[in-house]
């Protein structure tokens, strides 16, 4: 019942049997995958629009199997109980969700152990839960795979940093390229003999064998794993920046410099508790950021990308058909919100048609984001009246989303309230025009109030439907009511047809029946 990696001989394949079936409909049964790390173990069950997941449960326990490898050989005894102990525990977990199979992967650490698939096999006596042991290849090639889950067609650099071990693979619209292995983990830097200065001259070794293999890397860096995400937390922190969102957080060599110096000032201790990051962890994270400063030395990357997807969203990735990698998992999954949340199914569309008049000029950047704004206009309409506005914005600087980035996502937020509201306190969300410029701001605010106003303007035939005229030169705005829809027309909606007017310094407002 011992399974070893795909590329061994005589293997079976882990991804010859589908981990999601039905991957074609727009809606998935819960998937359960178990990813046995260096450092943790972790039960992800997803659910939802098969392009972009939403995360049903998410529960790790850092059991630092692979502590002590470098040293002995084998896996630490403790963590080996306590990985088992977890297992056992999903595995009931499981169950109850009503999940019948758990796709199970172990990296590095059990690879590397003399007693990895000993270890395996008394997972499997012990919880039935059969472990697919996958070599540094796959690993690599799985979690730039998970990137690309939520940029699709980015190009870069994927450094993924283990417990045990660091992979690099390079991906370029959409596909990945070369892809190499190290065992430049942090557990095993924490072991390495003969202090600090034989450690970074082994970083500097390895690195440089790295970059021979994977030539020129100029492009963007992708970080994935949890000590890339600790660190941008410190970095958050250091910067008090105003999301908590790692996905998509963007940082530059200059800013991985002043924030390890700041580790090093506040000390481990004290930011453990500021940034919400486990003891274990936290301990870590020096090694960390020796090896980020040797990768950005060498590499020379333009910027910095953190991804929250990896190993565990490739492997949800590499089963799918290229017609569901080819949707925007932003899109996909404000649709499945539509679907699932709002009073009217499908009226984002009908939304983003009467609001495009306004955005003549808008490139397909700023067009996407309109077009999920629409799509999620109406989805928070069971909040309290009096907090909708706050709630929209709330819930898009937090919402788990793909292919979104910060100054997108908090273009959403504004755009939302505004949808429920016409005012805002800019001494509360001052805050925002650190990410955004004040013409974004505005922007935001114009397709907030217009989606305001066409919310208000329901009707149920095509031939009727709304229609908003801009006119730049004239900067004449005027709402055209065709037919029976004339009778939509009241006080409330003149009120926030004039309130869209003002937003847009329109010199003329009017309807027209």
């Amino acid at each position: 019942m011992l399974q070893q990696s795909a590329s061994q001989k005589g293997a079976l394949n882990p991804y010859e049997k589908p981990v999601l079936p039905q991957l074609d409909e727009r809606r998935l049964s819960k998937i359960a995958v178990l990813d046995v790390g260096s450092n943790s173990v972790r039960l992800v069950v997803f659910d939802g629009a098969a392009r972009s997941p939403s995360y049903f449960y998410n529960e790790k326990l850092m059991c630092r199997l692979g502590e002590g490898l470098s040293t002995t050989g084998y896996l630490n005894s403790e963590g080996k109980e306590r990985a088992i102990a977890a297992i056992r525990r999903f595995k009931f977990l499981t169950t109850a969700m009503g999940i019948s199979e758990v796709t199970a992967v172990a990296t590095a650490a059990v690879r590397k152990a003399k007693d990895g698939l000993e270890f395996c096999q008394q997972v499997f006596e012990q919880t039935e839960q059969k472990i697919w042991v996958i070599d540094g290849a796959e690993e690599a090639q799985l979690s730039a795979q998970g990137v690309l889950l939520g940029w699709p067609e980015s190009f870069g650099l994927v450094c993924d940093l283990g417990g045990s071990s660091m992979e690099l693979a390079e991906i370029n619209h959409g596909l990945v390229g070369r892809s190499v292995t190290s065992d430049l983990g942090p557990l095993k830097l924490q072991e390495l003999q003969g202090g600090g200065a034989a450690r970074q001259a082994y970083i500097r070794k390895t690195m440089r064998r790295l970059a021979a293999d994977m030539g020129p890397q100029q492009n963007r860096l992708f970080l994935v794993g949890g000590s890339w995400r600790a660190l941008a937390r410190v970095d958050m922190q250091r910067t008090d920046y105003p999301l908590r969102v790692v996905h998509e957080y963007r940082m530059g060599s200059s800013s991985v410099a002043k924030t390890l110096a700041f580790l090093e000032e506040v000390g481990l201790e004290a930011l453990q508790n500021l940034c919400g990051i486990s003891q274990s962890r936290m301990s870590l994270l020096p090694y960390a950021g020796e090896v980020l400063c040797e990768l950005l030395d060498v590499f020379e990357p333009k910027d910095i990308a953190i991804s929250s997807y990896g190993l565990r969203e490739g492997l949800l990735y590499q089963q799918m058909s290229d017609d569901i990698r080819a949707r925007d998992p932003l899109i996909e999954a404000c649709k499945m919100s539509e679907i699932k949340d709002a009073r009217v199914p499908g009226m984002g569309k009908s939304i983003y048609n009467f609001v495009r008049p306004l955005f003549k000029d808008a490139g397909p950047d700023l067009l996407r984001i309109i077009r999920a704004a629409c799509l999620l206009h109406d989805v928070s309409w069971r909040a309290h009246p009096d907090y909708r506005a706050e709630v929209c914005f709330d819930n898009a600087t937090r919402a788990n989303l793909g292919g979104l980035k910060h100054s997108e996502r908090m273009f959403l937020a504004i755009a939302l309230m505004h949808r429920y509201t016409n005012k805002r306190d800019d001494e509360i969300f001052s805050w925002m025009f650190r990410i955004l410029n004040g013409d974004e701001v505005k922007s935001a605010e114009i397709l907030g109030k217009a989606m305001r106003l066409g919310a208000m303007l329901w009707v149920s035939d095509e031939v009727a439907q709304a229609q908003l005229h801009w006119n730049e030169k004239t900067c004449a705005l005027q709402l055209s009511l065709p037919g029976v829809a004339s009778a939509l027309y009241g006080e409330v909606a003149d009120a926030r047809l004039q309130s869209l007017a003002i937003a847009i310094k329109a010199q003329s407002y009017g309807v027209s029946v």
